[in-house]
């Protein structure tokens, strides 16, 4: 059989979550780590409507915050590192070591560095003009096998 490559740059939501349950398969397989969670928090506004998220993962001891974000009338109150603190300290009671997240430079990597994240790695250029910037906090320290 011959492999046909065919543009689909339309993918359903569940056909993105049919991706992400076999790559999660796989890597479980791998590691043979099979704890993999949602991990999110959210504020609504009086209506009910959602006017702030922070939603990510945990699997085998880290974490992603895939996406944060605050509607633009609510910025500025405090509720993105609100839903930061409450992501940190789910994942710290999940047992995860580290959390990793990306963010660019006209975003907030500037809350997430007070918050506790170090710049990992600066991709310039991604887009034109901008940067791209991968930040991680450590929660627990790797422990690291006596050499004696």
């Amino acid at each position: 059989m011959t492999a046909l490559v065919q543009p689909r740059h339309d993918l359903s939501p569940d056909e993105i979550d049919a991706v992400e349950d076999n790559l999660y398969d796989h890597n479980r397989r791998a590691t043979g780590r099979d704890d993999g969670q949602g991990l999110g928090f959210v504020i609504q506004d009086e209506a009910g409507r959602t006017i702030a998220v922070a939603a990510g993962y945990s699997w085998a001891g880290i974490s992603e915050l895939k996406q944060m974000w605050v509607d633009e009338a609510y910025r500025g109150r405090g509720y993105a590192r609100e839903l930061l603190n409450a992501f940190v300290s789910e994942a710290a009671r999940r047992g995860v070591r580290r959390i990793w997240l990306a963010s660019y430079d006209f975003q907030a990597p500037g809350m997430y560095e007070k918050a506790g994240f170090k710049r990992m790695v600066e991709f310039e250029g991604w887009p034109e003009r901008y940067t791209n910037i991968i930040l991680c906090m450590t929660l627990v320290e790797p422990s690291v096998p006596n050499a004696s």
